[in-house]
């Protein structure tokens, strides 16, 4: 009687990674990005097992790649790849009895002790000989372990050159390629998705096209900016190192319920509203407002981006005010009342009389329907990234569904959510399909906070989730930015620039913004609700703008490869409660310049004060061998020094507050 199939292989394979728990969605990863593979494997006794990372390109190329084995004692095997190529990867892991090396430790220690010594050769002429035989491998390797095998086999040779075998560098090189297996087990597949290196990489910076340019009238009133004026900041902006632009929602505007300055209720004759509350008589989610200009002169716009090296983000906020057409076309989309009213937006005590919310269950077929031919007219139109209002809103397959159909169209096209939400459903968003998330990055403040936050960022949920360390938006003015002064602007700079691949900033951030409106976390005089040039120019003349020390940040972000990374952040000790320490290392074979990559940024973390202690490195996490010493320059200042695990560092939160050290090499 055959026995009954069973779920473990004959060699168990097990906890497979990457993989999203569940194992319902592709893990994410983008072009270039260094992914580490890892699985359990293991088998009864002794004997010695491999294991093979087997790896499918988006065209089909099977690639090896031997996985060495983890910490000793937990059976974890480990290897790294870079994913080159966009498109959908797939791998599987093969466990298998190594019989060469088996047998090769078992000779060496048994020949050298004088115990079953012919034993020993003969069993490694029998493996040589069948591996000789085996037309899967090269002639020449063929050749080669047919030699080994009669010299191993020659009684009448001498004892050393017999086991001399066992160290033939080229026999050692070849079994190391194509290993002498027996039993084997193949894992399941899993796949992984594979995007452009922008869904992963960049710089964000964002601003409200109707605030650049704008003019304020001899009687009081306001001209609005448009595209053209606009696209005048774009070279500044590329300048700073800044590759993304994001623009708050371009659309008409509703003219009822629209807030004035700060949030109130009583808009004024010529206030703008808040660009949120979407749709009016001049159109919805497929029209340009007109103030801001037309289609061509959006068109003209996205080349003077394209010109500059800047792609441009777009909002996609499914959302409508009172006025949009929606509301007369399609009032089953929407929520009404028992009393007839269509149910405003809320956040307790938050209130939105200006928009009203999707109700996504009473037509889906026809929303999905019009989103999607919304998202078709903008990429139509020369968009590429969509930054999405509120996705937690929204229901979850809503998402899984709308952003496959998307990628299936123009697999270039990404999306950036914009949630702040528990962690379970932050983390689903990602999982479904959005690209990039917000963070709660904004709110973490304390060494001990940002530890754990961004550990969790680069180990717990790089699989499925990007985070784009925004520093502030028109949302959110923390208090660590009201109140830190200026050392808390380049503390959070330098901290979201280096510490992810992605970070992003709204306009003002450079001019040291920090007036809050009362009882808000947010800019007094918000932007969402009014015009707000601002004269960048004037205030770095004046030595009152950040954006030297921003466009510093974005080229030391160009230059390091290892910035350019998610998962390879590794937190060091410090012994003072403010000094934040963490390195990222891109090791030789990645960088693309034959030389490893290895960043160390110490970081006073309190914005108040000067800082002095001595800081804990493990160096062999950045390619320096146990005890070694090294060389750092500080990208900031230029300084060097001799550093080694553990040294002493005074930062100033009122001067430097940040280094940011170029592990540049061991001192001999």
């Amino acid at each position: 009687m055959p026995p009954a199939s069973t779920a473990i292989g004959r060699i168990p394979i097990l906890d497979l990674s990457p993989q999203i728990p569940d194992n319902l969605w592709p893990v994410k990863a983008f072009a270039g990005e260094v992914v580490p593979f890892g699985a359990t494997a293991f088998r009864e006794g002794h004997d010695l097992i491999g294991v093979m990372l087997l790896l499918t390109s988006p065209d089909g190329t099977l690639s090896r790649h031997p996985m060495r084995p983890g910490a000793p004692g937990t059976d974890r095997w480990e290897t790294e790849v870079l994913l080159g190529s966009q498109g959908r990867w797939q791998y599987r892991v093969r466990a298998y009895a190594d019989e060469w090396a088996t047998w090769h430790h078992n000779a060496s220690v048994k020949i050298a002790a004088g115990i079953d010594v012919e034993l020993m050769y003969l069993i490694g002429t029998k493996l040589l000989t069948a591996a000789g035989t085996d037309k899967g491998r090269p002639i020449a390797e063929r050749r080669l372990f047919t030699a080994a095998a009669k010299l191993l086999g020659d009684a009448t040779a001498s004892a050393h050159t017999r086991f001399a075998v066992l160290s033939d560098p080229k026999l050692l090189a070849a079994v190391a390629v194509r290993p002498i297996t027996g039993l084997e087990t193949i894992s399941e597949p899993r796949t992984i998705l594979v995007e452009r290196t922008r869904a992963a990489v960049g710089s964000w910076y964002e601003f409200f096209p109707r605030s650049e340019g704008a003019l304020l009238l001899e009687d009081g009133s306001w001209q609005s900016g448009t595209f053209r004026t606009a696209a005048k900041r774009l070279p500044a902006v590329a300048a700073m190192g800044f590759d993304v632009v994001y623009l708050p929602p371009i659309h008409p505007i509703g003219l009822a319920f629209r807030k004035g300055p700060n949030n109130t209720l009583n808009a004024r004759p010529g206030d703008p509203g808040s660009p949120w509350a979407i749709g009016s008589a001049d159109g919805g989610h497929d029209a340009i407002h007109p103030d801001l200009g037309t289609l061509e002169d959006f068109a003209f716009f996205l080349d003077a981006a394209k010109e500059s090296g800047v792609e441009i983000a777009i909002d996609l906020a499914l959302q409508a005010s009172p006025d949009h057409p929606w509301v007369t076309e399609h009032p089953e989309w929407f929520t009404t009342l028992p009393d007839g009213s269509i149910a405003y937006a809320e956040n307790p005590p938050k209130k939105y009389q200006d928009i009203y919310p999707v109700n996504f269950d009473n037509d889906p077929a026809g929303i999905r329907a019009e989103v999607l031919r919304i998202v078709r007219h903008w990429i139509a139109a020369g968009v590429t990234i969509f930054r999405v209002d509120n996705p937690h809103t929204k229901p979850l397959d809503f998402w899984e569904w709308l952003i496959a159909a998307v990628a299936e169209e123009a697999p270039d096209v990404f999306f950036l959510a914009e949630a702040f939400t528990r962690p379970a459903l932050m983390q689903a968003l990602g999982k479904v399909g959005f690209q990039q998330s917000y963070s709660y990055f904004t709110w973490r403040n304390t060494k001990e906070e940002l530890e754990e936050f961004l550990d969790g960022l680069s180990h717990e949920t790089a699989d499925f989730m990007r985070p784009n360390l925004f520093v502030n938006t028109p949302d959110i003015l923390s208090e660590y930015l009201q109140f830190g002064g200026p050392a808390a602007f380049k503390i959070r700079a330098a901290l979201a620039a280096t510490a992810a691949p992605t970070w992003g900033m709204y306009s003002g951030f450079e001019l040291y913004e920090s007036v809050a409106r009362p009882g808000a976390e947010e800019n007094i005089d918000n932007e969402k609700y009014e015009y707000r040039p601002r004269d960048y120019a004037a205030a770095e003349k004046q030595g009152a703008s950040l954006a030297p020390y921003l466009t510093v940040l974005n080229r030391i972000r160009a230059k390091h490869p290892a910035l350019g990374q998610l998962r390879n952040l590794d937190i060091h000790a410090s012994e003072d409660e403010a000094i934040l320490v963490y390195s990222k290392f891109l090791d030789a074979p990645f960088t693309g310049t034959g030389k490893p990559d290895a960043l160390i940024v110490v970081a006073n973390v309190d914005p108040h004060s000067v800082r002095q202690t001595v800081v804990h490195l493990d160096v062999t996490r950045f390619g320096i061998p146990e005890g070694g010493s090294f060389e750092v320059e500080d990208l900031i200042t230029g300084a060097t020094w001799t550093w080694a695990a553990d040294n002493f560092v005074r930062l100033d939160a009122f001067t430097e507050p940040v280094h940011i050290l170029h592990v540049k090499g061991q001192v001999s």
